[in-house]
């Protein structure tokens, strides 16, 4: 279960917020609704992960096995071409 603090726990008392997030998400609530969550660097990399290219994420294995038709659906608006 994350630690839960306000908005004005986070102005007033950092350091306390630092601890916490180094054992688990802290999430920072504005007017009792949830707006920031404080992770510690590691776990943030561990969620961001290894951005992939476009390319190298249409490459992965067994996506030639999944039907793709790009194509527009009959009736469709289509941009004019004012070239």
């Amino acid at each position: 279960m994350p630690s839960t603090f306000t908005s004005r726990d986070f102005n007033r008392e950092p350091g306390r917020i630092k601890r916490a997030a180094a054992h688990g998400p802290v999430v920072i609530t504005e007017r009792n609704k949830p707006a920031l969550v404080v992770l510690a660097f590691t776990d943030y990399k561990k969620l961001a992960g290894k951005r992939q290219s476009l390319l190298d994420a249409l490459s992965m294995p067994g996506l030639a096995d999944i039907d793709f038709d790009p194509s527009l659906p009959p009736g469709f608006p289509v941009a004019p071409n004012f070239d």
